[in-house]
């Protein structure tokens, strides 16, 4: 017997029957990514989601070559965009080509022990390279393994359907948007702009659209807020942490598609999205879930390849946080710059009595430099400032040490200008929703 077969449905149309093989098929991989990513575990005393035991015991087994592999990382990441000829490109990639060199000096540096000793104080290269670096540069490839599980057997895109009645009059983008929001929380936000440039270039996104998912829905991923998240020490609060960041990212979406200058761009496109029948939508889901099912590749050829995309982004992004990374920590530490941008920032934070309202403020604000800034910042302030440390780091989505430069390189006719004022407007929003959520939760675990 074939895995499917074609029927007639009720209608007269084509309708595929699937067997039961690939029902599991769908289900088997989508279950375990889900075990993965947000099912906590204990094991020896601690209790945390299954990837980021699997981390700690991968730097366990590395031992003190930890930072050597992150160095090679670096390294190999510096030399990409120089073997490839991608950084005659752009001036963007000029500029971040020359940065990915300046990381390879920094993590030498902070290997060696050599340089200016103010580079090597706790809060400076040693916690950047220790707390940070090595556990990205551990946790993206280990990651893109098991995302493999959850993006590419049909769970994406039967979500996407069963989310298109509320993508368009929430957040004025097409249904298949939904596809692209998903793929950047689970994967990466450059696998979600990636899909966004495709359909964009296709006609099927309008320059609104297509601006709207890049500055919006690509935001970072599962497993990079799991290193915001135990830099922060959040991890047991991450089911509540990971939800509502997520929540918060897309309310604060939902509310910039209505300002400017987002809801000012054009929105001319040459198709639009098809409508599902009346009463179809879940039957629709099941058979598009299940068709994906039976085209996806073999489960050994769907992990190599998410390994090999999770080492390329690791080492496209390691130099640039380490770089960026340092310089936006000398600029917070011996400069007043943060200091004040986060006076913009401080009446909101302010509003709701916290005490720590300039230090968060603060925090909010390096973010544009690079999205773990906040975190590093503020690892030892009280609860409620760092939970909504991490849920910012999360919503504001634009960063130049990354993001930025990924929508800049995409055909989204979208400025720099632009960019900063939409990162503005969802700091402060972010932050209006983001404190009196760790109150809530802060309140929800005393209680439990």
């Amino acid at each position: 017997m074939s895995h499917r077969d074609k029927t007639q449905d009720a209608s007269g149309g084509q309708e595929q029957r699937y067997s039961l093989k690939i029902a599991l098929y769908l289900f088997i991989p989508s279950l375990l990514g889900i075990l993965i990513f947000f099912v906590p575990v204990t094991l020896a005393g601690r209790t945390t989601i299954p990837l980021d035991h699997m981390v700690t015991g991968a730097r366990y087994l590395l031992g003190p070559l930890d930072g050597w592999y992150a160095l090679a990382l670096i390294v190999a990441g510096a030399i990409y965009p120089l073997a490839t000829g991608r950084w005659r490109r752009s001036v963007t990639e000029r500029v971040f080509t020359v940065l990915k060199l300046l990381g390879v000096v920094a993590a030498a540096m902070a290997l060696s022990g050599w340089g200016p000793a103010l580079l090597h104080t706790p809060d400076m290269l040693p916690f950047l390279f220790g707390k940070l670096v090595i556990p990205v540069g551990l946790i993206v490839p280990i990651g893109a393994i098991f995302l493999s599980l959850l993006i590419g057997y049909g769970l994406l895109e039967l979500i996407g359907i069963l989310l298109q009645p509320v993508m368009r009059p929430v957040w004025r983008t097409p249904g298949k948007s939904a596809i692209d929001a998903v793929a950047s929380f689970v994967g990466s936000y450059s696998i979600g702009l990636l899909i966004t440039n495709r359909v964009y270039q296709s006609g099927e996104y309008s320059a609104r659209e297509a601006a709207i998912i890049a500055t919006g829905f690509s935001t970072v991923s599962a497993t990079f807020m799991i290193i915001v998240a135990k830099t922060l020490d959040l991890m047991t609060v991450w089911n509540l942490y990971f939800w509502l960041a997520l929540l918060i990212t897309f309310v604060v979406t939902a509310i910039t598609v209505r300002l400017p200058p987002l809801a000012n761009m054009d929105n001319e496109k040459s198709s639009d999205e098809p409508k599902i029948a009346r009463g179809r939508r879940l039957a629709t889901a099941w058979h598009t879930g299940l068709d994906v099912a039976a085209k996806a590749p073999s489960l050994t050829h769907s992990v190599a390849l998410n390994f090999k995309e999770g080492l390329l982004m690791a080492i496209s992004i390691l130099p640039s946080i380490m770089s960026v990374g340092l310089i936006g920590l000398l600029l917070a530490k011996y400069t007043p710059l943060f200091d004040w941008l986060g006076l913009v920032f401080y009446p909101v934070t302010a509003l709701w009595g916290l005490d720590e309202a300039m230090a968060l403020a603060q925090a909010a604000s390096t973010g544009l430099a690079e999205m773990f800034l906040p975190a590093l910042l503020m690892g030892d302030a009280g609860f409620v400032a760092r939970f909504a440390t991490g849920v910012v780091s999360v919503s504001s989505v634009l960063f130049f040490s990354a993001s930025i430069p990924c929508i800049l390189s995409t055909t989204i006719p979208i400025s720099i200008g632009r960019i900063v004022v939409i990162w503005f407007l969802r700091v402060v929003l972010s932050l209006l929703l983001a404190v009196p959520a760790g109150y809530a939760v802060q309140t929800l675990t005393a209680i439990g």
